[in-house]
């Protein structure tokens, strides 16, 4: 189901605006994205942040900070947000198969409405005792 066309075609944005306009309906049940104007529907709909985590098959997931341009059409290639503290004084690039990717979702939110704990997303496991959770 995944290729380069649905990442880089319109797939994946589509994906992040139904996931905005489901979260800013959840505040505002009559908004529609495609009514211009501004009002409170579009100012929240506007402002929402989203983050996008792409499951593997192999039980790894990752969540994607930027996607990246390394030449190739074969795989997926982005930047992830690393797990460990330690990892975050660099980039974590990754080029994965779109054969290996399982699902892929998107979580909106807007700042006002974050959880003040924010969860984790594992970026690769550091054993194969942890299981899928890293």
């Amino acid at each position: 189901m995944f290729n380069h066309e649905w990442f880089h075609g319109g797939g994946l944005q589509r994906l992040l605006d139904e996931a905005r306009r489901r979260c800013t309906r959840g505040k505002y049940p009559e908004f529609d994205p495609a009514r211009n104007g501004a009002d409170e529907g579009r100012e929240y709909f506007d402002a929402l942040e989203t983050r996008t985590i792409v499951y593997m098959k192999d039980g790894l997931q990752y969540e994607i900070r930027e996607m990246a341009d390394v030449g190739t059409s074969n795989a997926l290639s982005f930047e992830c947000v690393p797990v460990d503290e330690n990892y975050r004084v660099g980039a974590i690039v990754i080029i994965a198969p779109y054969d290996d990717i399982a699902r892929v979702e998107v979580f909106a939110v807007h700042p006002a409405d974050k959880p003040q704990e924010t969860f984790k997303i594992p970026g690769f496991r550091a054993g194969a005792t942890e299981g899928a959770h890293g």
